[in-house]
């Protein structure tokens, strides 16, 4: 007999690489051309209706790889038709036409050689728990790690849009980011929390220890940089986001969160805030819900909006920012005037990989605050120094002048990663699940802080590196990092002086670098009171898992269920909660061990709620199906005439209909039919009579 119910098969997941195997070196020799092609149909969509299109930073991307690709296939294909040519002369005995043949071939051979991408250089595997570099923060060195799943519920594309109030939980987020700052600082409250952290930050650059003053700016600078002011994906007359807008920005969740913590915590007038992304737009998508609630903050737009969508335009100040290296005849670049004017600057940066720098994060956020694009005309190319470009490690790295400069890293108050969703960028259009643990092919719902722009750089990039091996592991992504670490003596004798045109004075460390023991553990020299360096602090809420054995069988089915496994990663669980069957009234609170017996045939939710000691919770299901005995169809314990009266009446159904007929299928075909009514007489036990469990065997 089949007996009915649910049979759950767990996916096999496999060990992951730490080295590009055969296997991926080829998906990735393939890869390339196609990026290739699709770069060419983009090109074309884009720029042959409207030239003007090629001058946008994303044309700029595609077109080389576009060129590249038509030289490559152009290459291939010529010299496949030149060697069919040379075997056809060399039959006919026409050696001069042969070899004119021969070395067209090995000609464009070479041509498509030449033009396909190689892949990207492999770094060593990081050497783990040996930090570098002073830390900083009221607690040196610590990065806060808030992992909440409740935070995202969003099918992927297709599904609305991950920004969206139905998707992002603007309330989880708002703790998330409450959690963040009392765990930042090692305060119990977020009033304590962000005394703690403006206090430290004012007595370490020279302020005293004085709180927060009423009427010091502040200015944030989140990543919009799928909203390039000229790259397409924001109309400039409606302000509407119209292209990848899935794509993987600062969430207007987080963005909100905080503004809520300054303003209603804090006690920051709106007027004095200023957010946004220098080189970006504004779209009315994130836009809307910041200003609906705070509407004389200022929201930052590097083309100022225009009469219908309002936005505060971002100017530049006097004050110059030097790059270290000295580049002679390259336009000056000044700092934004909202950072001049600001006494505090946070930094809300995204979670994400990166085809040319292998990570982008906090340091990398930095490439959008001098308002024009990085390889902008005359000024200096910042693209010039990432590790595409630059793949060994102790070179120079613009990203430590972005840190280190007074009104960028000099001014930041704290440090955050908006890891809510993940991705690459720029081949992403929208976010990626992560396989790896704990989001266990789920979305990241994350947020990393600190007070150290190096730390938190470097857990982050732990992240990425542990779950993806392509970019992240490019020869000098982590690069920028030593060099911060050691500003005051980098590995390459850099003189990084990032506010004063010549050699002046060079920069202090900016903060300890180091990669942790595992990716099981997570744990840094701090942790572990090995070292001076990284302490990762993981928050969230408690982890629900609950086991039921069985989760099949006869009635009266008795289940044992088991919820050892549930934890908490910041604190403790106090509490059990059980629900057996679903009805949302708690049955059981005894323990993490019980069991309950179920005497009715049906299939049963059984519910696990754990409680912590900061009254988060988190649930956990399992499905229990409580069967009856065969031909038992009145669930009386025996098997008699009234049985065959439903048998009977459900003759000839296919499929049969759950629940009325569903148990009367005795040999699970699908159908009940004569062969169920064999088996039915076979196990008649007649009235008062025991069933049989194992009669339709």
């Amino acid at each position: 007999m089949k007996l009915p119910g649910k049979t759950d098969i767990k996916p096999v997941r496999r060990k992951r690489g730490r080295s590009f195997n055969t296997r991926r070196q080829k998906v990735l020799v393939w890869l390339f051309p196609i990026a290739g092609l699709l770069s060419l149909i983009w090109f074309l969509i884009r720029v042959v209706p409207k030239p003007s299109r090629a001058t946008y930073p994303c044309q700029r991307v595609t077109a080389p790889l576009a060129g590249g690709f038509l030289f490559w296939l152009g290459g291939i294909v010529g010299s496949c038709i030149a060697f069919r040519k040379a075997g056809i002369f060399l039959r006919q005995a026409k050696r001069p036409l042969t070899l004119i043949c021969l070395g067209l071939a090995i000609s464009m051979a070479v041509i498509a050689v030449i033009n396909s991408p190689n892949l990207p250089v492999r770094a060593e595997a990081p050497i783990p728990l040996t930090p570098i570099g002073t830390a900083r923060g009221v607690n040196p060195g610590r990065v806060v790690w808030v992992h909440d799943p409740a935070a995202t519920d969003w099918a992927g594309p297709g599904d609305g849009h991950w920004w969206e109030s139905t998707h992002t939980d603007q309330t989880v987020v708002d703790s998330m980011i409450s959690q963040t700052i009392r765990a930042l600082s090692g305060e119990p409250t977020d009033v304590a929390a962000w005394d703690a952290l403006i206090r430290h930050f004012n007595l370490t650059h020279g302020k005293g220890d004085v709180a927060y003053t009423p009427g010091e700016k502040i200015c944030i600078k989140v990543n919009f940089v799928g909203c390039i002011a000229n790259g397409g994906t924001v109309d400039p007359n409606s302000y509407d986001l119209i292209g990848r807008l899935d794509y993987m920005n600062t969430s207007p969740q987080m963005m909100l969160a905080l503004l809520r913590q300054l303003i209603y915590v804090v006690g920051v007038n709106p007027a004095d805030i200023s957010i946004g992304d220098p080189t970006c737009l504004f779209p009315n998508q994130y836009y809307n819900p910041l200003h609906d609630e705070f509407p004389d903050v200022h929201y930052l737009d590097r083309n100022g909006g225009n009469v219908s969508n309002p936005r505060t335009p971002v100017d530049l100040s006097s004050v110059p920012f030097y790059w270290s290296v000295q580049p002679s005849g390259k336009t000056q670049d000044y700092v934004p005037l909202a950072y001049a004017e600001a006494a505090y600057l946070f930094i809300i940066a995204n979670l994400k990989a990166h085809t040319a720098a292998g990570v982008t994060l906090c340091a990398k956020n930095h490439f959008g605050s001098l308002k024009r694009y990085p390889p902008a005309g005359s000024y200096y190319n910042m693209h010039e120094t990432l590790p595409s470009s630059v793949p060994q490690s102790g070179r120079y790295r613009c990203l430590v002048d972005l840190m280190g400069h007074a009104q960028t890293g000099g001014k930041t108050l704290m440090y955050l990663i908006d890891g809510l969703y993940s991705g690459i960028h720029p081949i992403d259009s929208s976010p990626r699940k992560w396989s790896s643990a704990p989001f266990d092919d789920d979305w990241t719902s994350s947020l990393f802080a600190s007070q150290d722009p190096v730390a938190i750089d470097s857990v982050a990039f732990d992240f990425l590196y542990e779950e993806w091996t392509s970019y992240p592991h490019m020869s000098g992504t982590d690069d920028y990092l030593h060099e911060a670490a050691q500003a005051d003596s980098p590995p390459s004798g850099t003189f990084y002086d990032p506010d004063h045109p010549t050699n002046t004075t060079p920069l202090d460390s900016l903060g300890t670098h180091e990669h942790w023991n595992n990716a099981t553990d997570k744990q840094y020299s701090r942790n572990l009171g090995t070292g001076d360096g990284i302490e990762l602090i993981p928050v969230g809420p408690p982890v629900a898992v609950i086991q039921a054995n069985p989760t099949e069988g006869l009635a009266p089915l008795t289940v044992d269920f088991d919820a050892t496994g549930s934890f908490d990663p910041d604190g403790t669980i106090v509490s059990y909660a059980w629900d057996f069957d679903g009805d949302d009234i708690i049955d059981d609170n005894s323990g993490p061990v019980t069991n309950h017996t179920y005497t009715n045939c049906d299939t049963y939710l059984a519910k696990l709620t754990v409680t912590d000691n900061e009254d988060l919770t988190s649930t956990d299901s399992v499905q229990v199906v409580v069967l009856p005995y065969p031909g038992d169809f009145d669930e009386d314990k025996d098997v008699d005439q009234e049985d065959f009266g439903h048998l009977q009446a459900c003759l000839g159904s296919s499929p049969p209909p759950a629940h009325d007929c569903f148990y009367a299928d005795l040999n699970g075909d699908s159908s009940v039919n004569r062969n169920d009514v064999t088996i039915f007489i076979g196990c008649m036990s007649g009235a008062n009579n025991p069933a049989d469990p194992n009669c339709a065997d």
